[in-house]
């Protein structure tokens, strides 16, 4: 028998606009007066616009001007500069380039909505038909599932900061979500145009992030595939795999044949992507179970008791098909022995989908308990949040304003009329969200999850309105690229360096700094990046054979260890 039973009151669907405005409340954030962070967000833009103001064989070889970047695959940076050549004279080059990211937001939760809605509509995921009637039609139930899966998905804590950041793990997880939408359409008709979109799909994945994970997606709808109709899976190998092949090897062929800079970058960005595959560990488990918990809430709950709720149906494919592309994933995690978030990141999608049919199944209580939980949980950080920006304004309370101002020295607060007011306004509407699922009680499915994407859109909007001057303050490279420009002569000359990719990035674009390329030359000046304190002894150096001279020695203020030194050739 199956798990569902509802009436068709419960099926009522979100107002398309409203689902919308969800969206763009939440990307909208964090694109505009934003600077590119230290760590990957100021590294994918610095490929962005080195591909963007280059030529041919800068966008053939990831570089963040002579850093080589290779292990990253070339294709959310070819999209990101296409939206810097086009925007970037508009709006400038930081948030044309945020443009990308949003835009593979909405792609990512279109295609989530998508799969989830084609898989809800299925007969095997209907509920029971009630004995007098009044049971759901089946599109109405699979656009309520729909509407779950992408608030569960919104709803993720994990996907917040890579879905605004200029990075491939933007890119990758919107096309896992693509994925699973074109299998859903493969096993819908097994037609040469869902097979041949699949394979494009899985394509797409290789020059984004390397042929690990699309691999293993293959393999994974192979053996569902061979479960389930064994005389369809000549199709995944005579149009998806050759599809998928044609589009994956295209970069590697360009690079073979037009030989950018000398040489290419394909033996690096294979290493690194057979470095993602090493034997399991008990640190790559330990660290997948204590990072999932919170990188994937709300959505492993909900997914873990659609797996237990829907055990006797036989594998229905709206359980089969996330369960089987989340268990590929997991089990690369557990190979992986980076501990990074990028590796949780691809969970996302599949858990959001099976979380969604999940929703019908739970028991009242352990709804409500999951609202509760929300409710407090949020509505206690955004409290935190306003008393800190008060503390940050007026220096009441005295002891929150001491410990922000310890982690911000030398900054000076402004009140900004726009943000405020949009953070006033976005705070109102949680509370009216807040007051409507209390006093009202509604029975739709999306109940269960409306307060937890709420919730998260209501803090990352207070952060990105009331605390993003500070942020950009603690995160951003401008001032300390600037103080650098000044030390240069008016005709710069190259720059040998040491720093890490989001540094080369930050003061190539705020500084100009005009650093060494891929081909050696001779140098008069260079930066170094260390840890060391304030130091005499570093005054004169040997490099390279030569003598240098420190010119200038400068840090971000809110960063006690980074320190950044530049010195001249004597």
């Amino acid at each position: 028998m199956k798990p569902v039973r509802l009436p068709a009151s419960a099926t009522n669907a979100l107002p398309r606009w409203g689902l919308l405005a969800l969206c763009l409340l939440y990307i909208i954030p964090g694109l505009i007066g934003r600077d590119p962070w230290k760590n990957e967000d100021a590294a994918g833009f610095g490929i962005m616009w080195t591909m963007a103001h280059g030529g041919l064989h800068d966008w053939l070889w990831p570089h963040i001007v002579g850093l080589s970047r290779a292990e990253e695959g070339p294709l959310a940076f070819w999209i990101g500069a296409l939206f810097i050549k086009l925007l970037g004279p508009l709006m400038g080059d930081t948030l044309a380039a945020r443009c990308a990211a949003g835009a593979f937001f909405l792609l990512g939760s279109q295609a989530v909505w998508n799969a989830t809605y084609r898989l809800g509509r299925r007969t095997d995921a209907q509920p029971l038909q009630l004995a007098f009637g009044g049971q759901p039609a089946a599109t109405d139930y699979g656009r309520t599932l729909a509407d779950g899966a992408l608030l569960i998905y919104l709803g993720c804590l994990g996907l917040l900061v890579h879905s605004h950041a200029t990075s491939a793990n933007a890119l990758e997880v919107s096309l896992i979500a693509c994925a699973i939408y074109g299998a859903v359409r493969l096993y819908e008709s097994f037609s040469f145009r869902s097979a041949i979109l699949l394979g494009l799909v899985l394509g797409a994945l290789v020059l984004t992030r390397g042929w690990v994970v699309p691999l293993a997606l293959f393999i994974g709808l192979l053996s569902l595939t061979a479960a389930r109709d064994r005389t369809q899976v000549w199709r995944l190998f005579a149009h998806t795999l050759p599809a998928a092949l044609l589009l994956g090897l295209s970069w590697p062929l360009a690079c073979a044949v037009l030989d950018p800079f000398g040489g290419t970058p394909i033996p690096a960005w294979m290493q690194a992507n057979l470095a993602h595959l090493q034997r399991p560990s008990l640190g790559a488990l330990h660290y997948l179970l204590k990072d999932s918990i919170w990188f994937a809430w709300p959505a492993w709950p909900f997914a873990g008791w659609a797996l237990v709720a829907w055990r006797r149906q036989g594998w229905p494919l709206h359980i089969a098909l996330p369960a089987i592309v989340a268990a590929m994933l997991i089990g690369l995690a557990l190979l992986n022995p980076q501990s990074e978030q990028g590796i949780l990141l691809p969970l996302l999608p599949p858990l959001a989908i099976l979380a969604a049919f999940g929703l019908p199944t739970m028991k009242r209580g352990a709804i409500n308990a999951v609202d509760w939980f929300s409710v407090m949980t949020l509505t206690f950080i955004a409290t935190f949040l306003w008393l800190g920006w008060i503390a940050k304004q007026t220096g009441w309370p005295a002891w929150l304003a001491k410990n922000v101002f310890r982690q911000l020295p030398g900054f000076k607060p402004e009140v900004q009329v726009i943000p405020l007011l949009v953070a006033l306004a976005v705070s109102a509407g949680w509370i009216v969200l807040v007051h409507w699922r209390i006093s009202r009680r509604p029975s739709v499915l999306w109940r269960a999850v409306v307060l937890s994407s709420g919730g998260v859109v209501l803090i990352w909007v207070l952060m990105m309105t009331l605390f993003l001057p500070s942020i950009n303050y603690s995160k951003s490279y401008a001032d300390v690229a600037r103080q650098i420009a000044q030390q240069l002569p008016p005709v710069k000359q190259c720059v040998d360096s040491n720093v890490g990719p989001a540094q080369r990035a930050s003061f190539a674009y705020f500084g100009q700094i005009p650093f060494a390329q891929f081909h050696s030359v001779r140098c008069d000046f260079l930066l170094l990046q260390d840890n060391h304190p304030k130091n005499s002894d570093i005054r004169s150096i040997t490099h390279d054979g030569a003598q240098w001279q420190l010119i200038w020695e400068g840090r971000r203020p809110t960063d006690r260890d980074e320190r950044f030194r530049l010195y001249r050739r004597d």
